[in-house]
């Protein structure tokens, strides 16, 4: 990725530098550096509220209350799974950062959960049915409040930046299902291999060697 914007910046200063534009693109430069350091005080502040929101949830057990009632939801999706393991409430927890828009604050939950799920995974090399519907939710993103979005466009001065949570919800919503449909069917085109994998370690010792 360094690499890439590299090139982009030497491309723009060329560019520039044969169409006698040179004072602009060094303009742009400095402009767009003052704006990212304004975004970036913008995110600060809600990402801070959101961050401190979750973890009053998860302190005062409202992490346990979400699990218990998006619990028939995954012991569905993520059948593979105890329905006791705490792989549960890292999902919430992850469901929950995606839902107000902290991509951020997702990642390392996301993270956490994918551990989890590691250590109920018959075959370690290769991502267990689980691990690949919460990787499959987690891109889609589903979002009730798009808060980093948010504070982004309110840092760049936008007018009425609120008028996107209808249509960020219609779209998420939308891949959200598609993600989780299309993770379903992939698992019922991989359950030979599965069953197969299966049976060979029901012996015992064989399977943790694997």
């Amino acid at each position: 990725m360094n690499y890439i914007f590299y090139i982009l910046i030497v491309i723009s200063f060329i560019a520039g530098a044969l169409n006698g534009r040179l004072p602009d693109v060094v303009g742009s430069i400095l402009t767009g550096a003052e704006l990212a350091v304004k975004v970036a005080f913008s995110l600060i502040g809600i990402m801070a509220f959101w961050l401190g929101m979750m973890k009053i949830a998860e302190k005062c057990g409202l992490i346990n209350i979400i699990s218990k009632i998006i619990k028939p939801i995954t012991k569905h999706l993520f059948n593979e799974i105890p329905e006791e393991s705490p792989a549960i409430g890292d999902i919430a927890m992850n469901f929950s950062a995606n839902a107000f828009g902290l991509t951020n604050a997702a990642t390392p939950i996301g993270l956490k959960a994918m551990e989890e799920l590691q250590k109920h995974n018959i075959d370690k090399t290769s991502a267990s049915n689980s691990m690949c519907m919460l990787l499959a939710m987690n891109t889609a993103g589903f979002q009730l409040i798009p808060a980093t979005v948010l504070a982004v466009l309110i840092g760049i001065g936008y007018k009425n930046p609120t008028e996107i949570i209808a249509p960020t919800l219609l779209v998420t919503s939308i891949a959200f299902i598609s993600a989780i449909i299309l993770a379903k069917i992939f698992q019922k085109l991989w359950i030979p291999q599965k069953n197969n994998l299966i049976n060979e370690c029901s012996g015992g010792e064989e399977c943790s060697n694997k």
